[in-house]
């Protein structure tokens, strides 16, 4: 994954010029990176490289860009009105690459072998 990429891709999505808060925004990055890969499942042995496949990575850098969106827009800790769900989108796709997810390391992972 191309940090500098998501960075782009984050700031043009949130309509943000200029690097005052590039460190807030590539915290934020990190923060979502982490966030995804422990809802959906680590890409070490036998599935590293899934977050890099074809059909799997365009996916993965849309659901980091969505919630390191909201985690850039609502993050105040103290908000004065209800907040509806920004992220159901993101957890549908959360959703659908965790199904893939399952169902590549059941077959033996990415490069299919269980080594």
């Amino acid at each position: 994954m191309d940090d500098d990429k998501l960075l782009q891709d984050l700031k043009l999505s949130l309509r943000v010029d200029g690097d005052t808060d590039d460190k807030i925004l590539n915290r934020n990055i990190s923060a979502a990176k982490s966030y995804v890969i422990g809802a959906i499942g680590s890409d070490e042995v036998i599935m590293k490289g899934f977050y890099e496949l074809n059909g799997i990575k365009d996916q993965f850098e849309m659901v980091v860009i969505a919630i390191a969106s909201s985690y850039y827009t609502y993050r105040s800790a103290v908000v004065g009105n209800s907040i509806s769900e920004v992220d159901l989108v993101s957890y549908s796709i959360i959703g659908q690459l965790r199904g893939k997810y399952i169902d590549l390391e059941q077959r033996g992972g990415v490069n299919g072998s269980k080594n």
